[in-house]
């Protein structure tokens, strides 16, 4: 078969929490170059090479007018054709949001529901995929199948590959012939359409009508990318979990997309399950056992009162890790220096159990340094190298504080369990961030607007068994809005005057973190150089007085943290 052109495409990094905050979504201006092959790259069967009996949980009728994949027969005229839905997943965080979707009645009732596994890990050989990892198993029930994109289209990358349009219909026929789908309906349900492997999936069933869920704090900025009109007029819903209550998502609103929210009880009572189905011998002793019959029943988890009860226990501080240098938003000694400030953070706090989990594909260098920090400051530390869900461990050990940069789990935490929450690291990050239309800008605004900070916020923090939230959700949505303008401002003409509002009224010292001055020139946005001034950006005389100011400034900072 022809290979498919070449295309650049924002590749999803590798995350455990789902998007880029529970772990990062992507790193923007990617160039990946797609290839593909012939028969081999469609060789694919159920996930890891299992048949149908092996992953199928009722294994229902088939619907009249459709096909199994080992019957080639053709469907007569006149039976009804039946639906397939097709949902697809690349971390387990987003396979429970579908969970609770589907337990919270989110879909009409289908023939069939199959679970597509997608492994976007930069080496997927050496990252274990969601239907392998400690929880799934209570999940599997939800689906009639689960089968995997990685070995569908072997050898190439799930972020890296797309179909050539003219082979979309070879495509199309030869998955409805593989998954045994026949001639039924077929409806999508993705996650972050803008990049493959959504969009691809979007692109090989053209007749397809597509939902898109988000699992993470990007549903509330701007769509990343400008998505073609064949594949976003196909949108039906934008599903979400109301992670910060009062705040309405912007992605995808562009093309009129309705929004529904997944109930937090739905959500909470799934990761339940997740967390009864992790083994004992997989967490340490100390944290399986640290609050024993504690997990609390499906749907309380949300209860301030769980949260004060297991704060006043003692439980231990959790700190959060992310792997920002994969993304490079920061360098492998800055993150370093960054997971040693949570860990003073939290010393200073009065915690003495700390736990750190690491993100699956992080260094392990990273934990020894933070151990050797543990010792001399005389605090008890565990490291997990077990890839479980950061919600897991809300279940099992209920910390006593959870500290991050901008994990969604961050949020997760304050809004689902109740539990104090401090980041740290998100102003070098506003800084950092680059172009400004980078999609992680919308999520490290909110935690830092929303969060209490770990080192300035100390008084609020100590001694807090609940969240000590700066801003609602309501107050935040001008923010959020203008934030969202100033990256976006082709797709959404309709939020200027929200934003020239916000930025007369709410630009001083401690808001310009979320704006570049540049980026405000470029739109005529109030705070934007004056105009007998714009010269000054362009001038080669300034902007090497500028580039000697920063390398001054870079080595002074760095300084300051070493001697730290």
């Amino acid at each position: 078969m022809p290979g498919p052109a070449d295309h650049d495409e924002t590749a999803p990094g590798p995350g455990s929490s789902g998007d880029a905050s529970g772990s990062p979504g992507g790193t923007d201006a990617q160039d990946v170059t797609d290839t593909t092959g012939g028969a081999d790259a469609m060789g694919g069967t159920d996930a890891h090479g299992g048949t149908d009996a092996e992953y199928s949980t009722h294994a229902p009728d088939a619907p009249a007018g459709t096909t199994t994949a080992n019957a080639g027969t053709t469907p007569r005229a006149s039976s009804p054709r039946g639906r397939t839905q097709i949902f697809v997943a690349s971390t387990l965080y987003g396979a429970a949001t579908l969970a609770a979707a589907l337990d919270a009645g989110c879909f009409q009732p289908s023939g069939r529901r199959l679970l597509l596994v997608s492994n976007n890990a930069a080496t997927p050989e050496t990252a274990p995929p969601l239907d392998t990892m400690p929880g799934f198993q209570p999940l599997r029930s939800r689906f009639d199948r689960v089968l995997s994109w990685n070995d569908t289209i072997s050898p190439y990358h799930p972020s890296g590959w797309a179909p050539r349009p003219d082979d979309v219909p070879l495509w199309e026929r030869q998955l409805r012939l593989l998954w045994g789908l026949g001639d039924d309906d077929v409806e999508v349900v993705v996650e972050s359409i803008q990049v493959n492997p959504a969009l691809a999936l979007a692109q090989l069933f053209p007749d397809a009508a597509v939902d898109v869920y988000a699992d993470g704090l990007m549903s509330y900025g701007p769509t990343r990318n400008k998505i073609d009109a064949l594949v976003g007029t196909r949108i039906r819903r934008l599903l979400h979990l109301d992670l910060v209550p009062g705040l309405r998502p912007l992605l995808l609103t562009e093309f009129g997309v309705e929004q529904r929210i997944v109930p937090t009880a739905a959500f909470t009572s799934v990761l339940a399950e997740v967390a009864a189905a992790v083994d004992d011998d997989v967490l340490p002793l100390r944290l399986s056992g640290a609050v024993p019959g504690k997990a609390g029943k499906a749907g309380e988890t949300g209860k301030a009162g769980k949260a004060g009860e297991t704060g006043k226990a003692g439980g231990p501080a959790l700190l959060l890790g992310q792997y920002l240098s994969a993304l490079d938003i920061l360098t492998a000694e800055e993150e370093e220096r960054l997971h040693v400030r949570m860990l003073r953070g939290v010393a200073a706090l009065g915690h003495h159990h700390v736990v750190f989990k690491p993100h699956p594909t992080a260094p392990a260098r990273w934990s020894r340094m933070l151990e050797k920090e543990a010792g001399e400051l005389g605090l008890e530390l565990t490291v997990l190298d077990t890839p479980v869900l950061a919600e897991v461990l809300y279940e099992r050990m209920r910390p006593a504080l959870v500290a991050g940069c901008f994990s969604t789990a961050l949020l997760t935490a304050a809004a689902f369990y109740r539990l104090p929450v401090a980041r740290t690291g998100t102003e070098l990050l506003l800084e950092r961030l680059s172009p400004y239309q980078n999609s992680n800008r919308v999520p490290v605004t909110i935690v830092d607007a929303l969060l209490p900070d770990l080192d300035a916020d100390s008084a609020v923090l100590r001694g807090a068994t609940t969240p000590a939230l700066l801003r609602s959700g309501e107050q935040l949505t001008d923010l959020v809005t203008a934030v969202g303008y100033a990256m976006q401002a082709q797709l959404h003409p309709g939020l200027r005057p929200v934003a020239e509002r916000y930025l007369r009224d709410h630009l001083d010292g401690y808001t310009w973190r979320y704006f570049k001055r540049r980026r405000l020139t470029a739109l005529g946005l109030p705070g934007a150089v004056p105009s007998q001034l714009a010269f000054l950006p362009r001038n080669p005389a300034v902007r090497r007085a500028v580039r000697r100011a920063r390398t001054v400034q870079r080595r002074i900072t760095g300084k300051r943290g070493r001697a730290r």
